[in-house]
């Protein structure tokens, strides 16, 4: 099938525009999804409630949370240092799905589980071409 489809439909870059697509996607949904939320708890004014799910205090929690999903999403996105910025994000995604949704079965981890799944595909292929890792 894939020979098939190529033959008719040849795209000689196609994994690394694949890996673009997955690094920018994945990486808006998680920042803007998920760290802009945090970047307001952290700039509010009001007390710091979050979750303490490893034991190292519920600000340090949500301070390392949030730099994950925004400057790990960024770098990510970017491109830029992506192997390593990766495995903050993958620590972060695998703590709130397996130990905060835990408990919630398959139906509580299911988009927690895609992220993971789409960032360990980013961490073994790379950024591709496409990104500033590349030019560097």
């Amino acid at each position: 099938m894939s020979a098939l489809f190529k033959k008719y439909i040849p795209l000689p870059f196609e994994g690394d525009v694949a890996v673009l697509l997955l690094r920018v996607a994945l990486s808006l949904f998680l920042f803007f999804g998920h760290g802009m939320g945090k970047i307001l708890k952290l700039t509010s004014n009001e007390p710091v409630q979050f979750l303490d799910p490893i034991g190292i205090g519920q600000e340090l929690s949500l301070v390392l949370a949030t730099t994950a999903e925004t400057l790990g999403a960024l770098f990510i996105l970017l491109g830029l240092f992506t192997r390593v910025a990766t495995i903050p994000v993958l620590f972060t995604l695998g703590v709130a799905c397996f130990i905060v949704h835990g408990s919630q079965g398959f139906s509580g981890m299911e988009t927690l589980l895609l992220y993971l799944l789409g960032f360990i595909v980013i961490l073994l292929m790379g950024p591709g071409k496409y990104a500033l890792d590349a030019r560097m």
